[in-house]
């Protein structure tokens, strides 16, 4: 699976990379909203990890909001991976079209077992 990646801490960014990249995925991260946005409206991708609090004019909650509105990736699955574990923000986050979240610290293996998931429903 080709996987789009957006957490603006490179040490968490690159140890999600190296987890992911590990069973097998192509992973491609970036540090801003605006690039993961331009990326997943300009190439393709199976599933994009998102971190909620990103520098910048535009957060992931506008991230998922943008691509919820454009066709071309309305339906990709956005997994948020985040500090923010309230209520409030899981609620928001699932209103804008999050298909999971996972609080930091997450558990490597339950993210790895949903990308799994992911992978075996798109076969079919």
């Amino acid at each position: 699976m080709r996987i789009l990646l957006c957490e603006d801490q490179d040490a968490i960014r690159r140890m999600i990379e190296a987890l992911v990249a590990a069973s097998g995925h192509e992973v491609i991260g970036v540090g801003t909203a605006r690039e993961a946005v331009e990326l997943a409206l300009t190439e393709p991708f199976d599933v994009l990890l998102l971190d909620l609090m990103l520098p910048g004019s535009m957060d992931g909650f506008e991230v998922c909001a943008r691509l919820r509105a454009d066709p071309g990736t309305s339906s990709l699955p956005i997994v948020v991976i985040s500090a923010l574990d309230d209520v409030a923000s899981r609620a928001r986050a699932e209103t804008l079209g999050a298909t999971a979240y996972y609080a930091k610290p997450f558990r490597p293996l339950e993210l790895l077992e949903y990308i799994g998931g992911l992978k075996a429903a798109r076969r079919g």
